[in-house]
């Protein structure tokens, strides 16, 4: 054919061989996930979180695979931990070309028994730390003139909001409009900014609700009728983080067997 959309493999367009990403909150669940496809797609990954010690058996899994894992301490509710770990990342497997800004905590009380420090740490962790990993590593992405593509973990509750689920609902709306703030502002830098929306996927967040009698009741009345597995979110990953989707800027893709479209 021609130059035009098969000018390229579709293994070139969606390969990422020899990048490096960056994954917060990799200790489990969906960054963990994250991780794993990442490496199998053949990029050098970094898993980011708190404690170290819980990365070890995920670092050892993606060498035991064939891939290349580096763990780093990240916290990213203080600046001078996420400006070391970029440095120590760099250090060790070069610049950071995907990140995927996964660190993320639920706190989810009713909006009359919310408090000040409960929202502050909600806010800090969801919606300020992602800012400031991102902020980070654009800023690199721009001293190197090195395209980088960085991706948000959102929720579909930043787009349609949940009984009891305020707070985290408010920081996951910032985060879709921080993604499409990021995106008009770094565009012509060769920064992509996009966003997944997840709908309900088992983690530690919110498990023992889900696969509960009334989780499950209410998992039968989706439209899906059940709850994500976390190969479902494979797709959008590698689209936003390759080649494939390099038109795609300032997006925020739900991933949530039509939840946001069910009637209520």
């Amino acid at each position: 054919m021609g130059d035009g959309l098969m000018s390229k493999t579709l293994e070139q367009r969606f390969g990422l061989q020899g990048k490096t990403a960056l994954v917060t909150g990799a200790s489990s669940g969906l960054g963990a996930h994250f991780a794993r496809v990442l490496a199998l797609a053949g990029t050098s990954v970094a898993v980011a979180a708190r404690r170290n010690d819980k990365l070890v058996n995920l670092v050892q899994e993606i060498e035991d695979a064939g891939g290349r894992a580096f763990a780093v301490t990240l916290d990213v509710t203080a600046g001078h931990s996420v400006t070391a770990a970029i440095a120590s990342i760099e250090n060790t497997l070069g610049p950071i070309d995907i990140l995927v800004n996964n660190a993320g905590v639920s706190g989810s009380r009713h909006s009359l028994k919310e408090d000040e420090t409960n929202w502050d740490f909600v806010m800090d962790t969801n919606l300020k730390g992602a800012w400031r990993v991102a902020q980070a590593v654009a800023k690199r992405s721009v001293e190197l003139s090195q395209p980088c593509s960085i991706i948000n973990i959102a929720s579909i509750l930043g787009l349609r909001v949940g009984i009891g689920l305020s707070t985290y609902s408010v920081s996951k709306a910032a985060v879709v409009q921080l993604t499409k703030a990021l995106a008009s502002e770094l565009a012509r830098k060769c920064v992509r900014v996009n966003a997944i929306c997840p709908g309900y996927f088992a983690t530690e967040m919110n498990s023992d609700y889900l696969l509960s009698s009334s989780g499950q009741e209410y998992l039968a009345s989706t439209t899906a009728g059940r709850m994500g597995e976390l190969d479902e979110l494979t797709g959008p990953l590698l689209l936003l983080a390759s080649e494939a989707g390099s038109f795609m800027n300032g997006t925020a893709i739900p991933v949530d067997g039509g939840h946001l479209v069910g009637s209520l």
